[in-house]
């Protein structure tokens, strides 16, 4: 069963996802904040990351660049899920690792889902 880690600040959200992930039969693991996220992708070690960039604490692009700049957890696919949608922070993102960066209003649970498969 593959583990995905969703770093999601927003209640609501967060557990949509997760609810949606479970149904399709990941394990599920969720952080609220930057720090418990970068824990939590240390300790778990997911085969892929749902990333939130505004979140309390350290923010999502501090994260992605934490994870990626660690020998241990580099190389765990990495799809930003964001508000943010300019073509700078787009571009960052990617820039920093990121396969994949979706914008939260654009994309409903299912969709989130299909392009999960398509990355693993």
């Amino acid at each position: 069963m593959s583990k995905i880690l969703v770093i999601e600040d927003d209640k609501f959200l967060r557990e949509m996802i997760s609810r949606k992930l479970d149904k399709e039969g990941y394990e599920v693991i969720q952080a609220v904040d930057g720090e418990k996220g970068e824990e939590k992708t240390k300790a778990e070690k997911p085969d892929l990351i749902l990333l939130d960039l505004i979140l309390p604490g350290i923010d999502g692009f501090e994260v992605l660049e934490r994870i990626k700049n660690d020998p241990d957890v580099s190389e765990i696919p990495v799809i930003i899920l964001s508000n943010l949608g300019q073509k700078s922070e787009v571009e960052r993102g990617l820039n920093l690792g990121a396969v994949d960066f979706l914008i939260k209003a654009h994309f409903t649970p299912a969709e989130i889902v299909k392009k999960i498969r398509e990355i693993m």
